[in-house]
């Protein structure tokens, strides 16, 4: 071959390749990541009220989305806090820190609320507030991280620990509505409380507009149609919103969501979110659970009327995205907290099922006269929180107890009692002793804040606390929930096999092309893809 045909051929391959390349550019990186979080979300109901939505809320995401079927949180007994923190950081609480909304500190022996703060006073609230707690990033703190700044983050949610919490530290700013005053309100950490919002309160504030409110069924059919079995279910109802309480029932409602619906948007047009290539995130929480957190005995076409409203509210906010950065240029992610409010304790000894009353206070008491049997006088249990268990640390290392055995000995005491179906030791949980679900209950603890016995109580039984009150019937049931991925042309498709919701931060990271949050070791989910744009 000459040199000049060699010359030729030699273009027209460098031509060939860069045509090629040129072919196969990346995806686009969405302008907008939405992750919606819908609070008691579950797939079971969800599919029993299909008959009533319209094309653009549910029944888009089922058809048009990226659908798993049977997502699960990776740690025991999620609440609205915990699957909030793991979503976004991409962990369990044994590693971010956030157990719960509530737990006890060991210092004072009081319980503290999960994002409380006295370092930063809050705006139009008197909750000090900031996510100090959270003890790693978030998805939102990545992408400032990897933006410089650019990337905006901003949370919207009825409720204080979800909007903090789904914000993380870094982000602009994070809103949720005042149990008291119905304003919508932040704390100092994110900075002044922006211009825009004092202007939505002014113009549109909720606490004027409370007493016209009223939720009624969004339809007639609604009444009619019996997915509960309850002899008691009535056809119709009219709530009002009054009294001292009036705000904290509103959030315990399906018209919370309006609400949520009207700030985002007032979000998305006063804010410079999506509407450059830099993508930027914004985190919304709705509300799924039943009226005023009551049994859904009590309130069962409520909720039913709240899944049809939800249709509604979820196509609302679609819309109100897409018409802001442009239709394809936003991904939803649409998921569930993975609970439900707890049952009121019914009587089942009257259908002669195995049930019966724990109280974990006297438990308490009869764990501290049993160490000072064995080892002397001494205040050897601090006290009890939930099904927990707190002992006196202190006094055990002055006394040169060995803790591994008192946790022992406390362990095998307690087991012996009615109702106690086992019991985890912090010494347990540690070394990570077989058992089967050890790995969801390990997950679900932390050292730091965590009680030292853990108390499972048998299915069927009533958990008492005599001091603050509070009974829980202990139930095991599986509650399915979904897990959802939208937009950007993304194909469809159901995907039946289990998905883990701390796989999501890793796979919207991959999708944004930033880092995962720093104590996130899940692979992404497969299949999550973007295609570009023709």
């Amino acid at each position: 071959m000459s040199t000049k045909s060699y010359r030729i051929l030699t273009s027209v391959m460098v031509i060939m390749a860069i045509a090629q390349a040129e072919a196969q550019t990346a995806p686009d990186v969405p302008r907008l990541v939405v992750n919606v979080v819908i609070d008691q979300l579950r797939t079971d109901y969800m599919e029993a009220f299909s008959p009533f939505y319209s094309g653009q809320g549910f029944m888009r995401l089922m058809q048009q989305g990226r659908m798993y079927s049977q997502a699960e949180y990776p740690f025991d007994t999620p609440d609205r806090a915990s699957a909030v923190a793991c979503l976004l950081t991409g962990t369990s609480p044994y590693v971010n820190g956030v157990v719960g909304q509530r737990w006890l500190d060991r210092q004072s022996l009081q319980p503290v609320f999960c994002v409380d703060d006295e370092a930063h006073a809050g705006w139009q609230t008197k909750e000090t507030t900031s996510p100090k707690n959270l003890a790693v990033t978030t998805l939102g703190d990545e992408l400032k991280i990897g933006t410089e700044g650019r990337g905006l983050v901003y949370s919207v949610a009825p409720n204080r620990d979800a909007a903090v919490l789904s914000a993380g530290h870094a982000a602009d700013g994070a809103f949720w509505i005042n149990d008291e005053s119905g304003q919508w309100c932040s704390t100092a950490y994110y900075g002044d409380y922006p211009q825009w919002a004092k202007e939505y309160e002014q113009k549109s504030s909720l606490s004027k507009r409370i007493g016209s409110i009223s939720w009624s069924p969004i339809n007639e059919s609604i009444g009619n149609f019996n997915y509960f079995v309850s002899a008691t279910a009535k056809k119709t109802f009219n709530h009002k919103f009054s009294g001292d309480r009036r705000f904290r029932e509103f959030k315990a409602s399906p018209c919370v969501n309006d609400e949520v619906n009207l700030f985002v948007k007032h979000v998305l047009h006063s804010t410079t979110m999506g509407i450059d290539d830099v993508t930027d995130i914004l985190n919304v929480t709705f509300y799924a659970g039943t009226f005023d957190h009551q049994s859904v005995s009590h309130y069962p076409v409520e909720l039913q009327d709240a899944y049809v409203r939800l249709d509604h509210q979820l196509a609302e906010l679609f819309m109100n995205v897409e018409n802001r950065v442009g239709e394809g240029r936003a991904l939803f992610v649409v998921t569930s907290t993975g609970y439900t409010d707890p049952e009121d304790p019914s009587d089942l000894s009257r259908y002669r099922v195995p049930t019966g009353t724990f109280s974990i206070t006297r438990a308490q008491l009869l764990l501290n006269m049993y160490l000072i049997a064995v080892y002397g006088q001494g205040d050897y249990v601090e006290t009890c929180m939930g099904n927990e268990i707190y002992l006196n640390l202190k006094l055990i290392e002055n006394k040169n107890l060995n803790l591994a055995e008192v946790l022992e000995r406390s362990g095998d005491f307690l087991i012996q009692l009615s109702g106690v179906r086992d019991v985890y030791t912090s010494q347990r949980l540690a070394l990570g002793a077989w058992t089967p679900g050890i790995s969801k209950l390990r997950n679900a603890y932390n050292p730091k804040c965590s009680g030292d016995i853990l108390v499972q109580v048998s299915p069927g039984w009533v958990l008492v606390n005599e001091n603050t009150h509070e009974q829980t019937l202990s139930r095991e049931s599986y509650v399915g929930f979904p897990l959802f991925f939208l937009g950007c042309n993304l194909p469809a498709e159901v995907v039946r096999t289990p998905a883990s919701v701390d796989q999501v931060a890793p796979t919207l990271a991959q999708v944004m092309r930033i880092r995962a949050p720093n104590a996130c070791n899940q692979p992404p989910l497969t299949g999550v893809q973007l295609q570009s744009k023709k």
